[in-house]
């Protein structure tokens, strides 16, 4: 059934996949745009020579040692074995349980077998949740190792829900007498589909996609190059205007006066790093994958930086997230509550994505401090249902932009870097959601270190 069929039949459409390029490989086709791109490579040479000036003219000596990403991506070889097991795990526990589900319930209504079945699934998403938690924090894997860690659990967690999730359906209404010509084990894909989804840069699962003819495998090395040198490009960043900065917190910071200091001081780093990001992962990393695996639609995002309001941004800063909150997410819920009540779909779509927002920063940071959360909830969730047009209020969104990026990276620094200097005044629970900044007395660690 065409998109355009199922609104005719007011059916919600589903995702519809066909060959087509990244908005970005298509724009750096034009001279004016591809001169921005190099705008931004010019910037990474300067923040290159000032850093080997300040090593030779302070130090002495040329370091590049690069400390700050050794650290931040420490305990490496604890990253890829967790990793492994995750790969494993899935491919191990999710494929051969619902083949195995397939083949052997009771044709007809569902009973104790489709129950047992739900009960292990959840089970297993469960324990898919807990144990690679519980690994991070116990073994205290630094920043970046703990965000590579967490996107991938999310990522295996959400690719097993839209396998399963896409396909109980056939197998629920299936029926030998209206399904002679397809034996019930036809109801399961071939392992080969199941483990090329696994990979493709898609969170929603078909049993086929849209495939290239070749590989160019000169554009994946390009794109692992950009990866690494918008790695590079963070690096910078951090250690040149946040490190400084908040290394040495103190209770000054509390103060109206340089809390705004700081705020504005953060917002061109934090919309740099939120660009950078974006660039990296939706355009660069997936873009990779996609050629390396044939994978034909590129389109992970959308123009979403002409936007002139924030649920038009939402839909299309990352199309690939988007699609499956759409497709497994609202789309389920609207069933529930009926299209009267849509705003209840969206709510809960919000309520979900600003949780797992917030997940991944804790378990990067190690502590509760939900800034990320309340801001997605309150004024994020709040701006959807503002529409606007023109330039005004696109100078709107990108206003916001910054000064959004500018309170989460300076309220974070703050916090991480309070914990580092500052004892602990509660107990481990306590102390662990409730912000070290807030509570932070340096007079009294000054007058105990005399």
């Amino acid at each position: 059934m065409t998109v355009r069929r199922q609104k005719e039949q007011g059916k919600l459409p589903d995702k519809e996949f066909i060959a087509r390029r990244s908005v970005l490989t298509d724009l750096f086709e034009i001279s004016h745009i591809r001169s921005i791109y190099h705008v931004f490579v010019a910037i990474l040479i300067i923040f290159s020579i000032n850093t080997v000036l300040m090593d030779i003219i302070e130090k002495g000596s040329l370091g590049l040692d690069f400390g700050l990403i050794q650290w931040g991506m420490g305990k490496f070889p604890k990253v890829v074995s967790l990793w492994l097991c995750m790969q494993f795990s899935t491919l191990l526990i999710v494929y051969p349980g619902f083949y195995y589900w397939t083949l052997y319930r009771p044709i007809g209504e569902s009973g104790v077998f489709d129950y047992l079945g739900l009960a292990v699934y959840l089970t297993y998403q469960s324990a898919f949740f807990i144990l690679p938690a519980t690994y991070v924090f116990e073994h205290e894997l630094p920043p970046a190792s703990a965000v590579i860690i967490t996107c991938e659990q999310l990522r295996f967690m959400m690719k097993s829900h839209a396998f399963v999730r896409e396909n109980f359906p056939k197998v629920l209404n299936y029926n030998e007498d209206n399904n002679k010509d397809h034996d019930r084990v036809d109801l399961c894909p071939d392992f080969s589909k199941f483990l090329y989804f696994l990979f493709a840069p898609t969170l929603v699962y078909r049993d086929s996609y849209p495939r290239t003819a070749t590989i160019r495998w000169g554009y994946v090395v390009s794109n692992f190059t950009q990866v690494l040198a918008c790695l590079l490009y963070t690096y910078y960043i951090f250690e040149r205007f946040c490190v400084p900065v908040f290394r040495n917190f103190n209770r000054d910071h509390l103060s109206a006066k340089l809390f705004l200091m700081s705020v504005f001081g953060c917002m061109l780093p934090g919309t740099l790093t939120l660009l950078i990001g974006f660039f990296a992962i939706l355009h660069s990393w997936l873009n990779a994958f996609a050629e390396m695996l044939r994978f034909a639609d590129r389109m992970f995002y959308k123009d979403w930086w002409n936007t002139t309001s924030f649920s038009n941004y939402y839909r299309t800063w990352n199309i690939v997230v988007h699609d499956w909150l759409y497709t497994y997410i609202y789309k389920d819920f609207n069933k529930v509550f009926g299209p009267k009540y849509r705003g209840i779909s969206m709510a809960c779509v919000f309520l979900i994505s600003a949780v797992f927002h917030e997940y991944v920063i804790i378990m990067a940071l190690g502590f509760f401090y939900p800034v990320l959360f309340v801001m997605f909830m309150g004024a994020g969730f709040g701006f959807i249902f503002v529409k606007g047009q023109g330039r005004g209020w696109n100078v709107f969104l990108w206003l916001a932009l910054f000064m959004g990026m500018g309170v989460l990276l300076c309220l974070y620094n703050m916090e991480w870097f309070a914990r580092k200097n500052c004892p602990e005044n509660y107990n481990d629970f306590f102390d662990y959601i409730i912000p070290r900044s807030w509570t932070c007395d340096f007079d009294a660690m000054k007058n105990n270190s005399s």
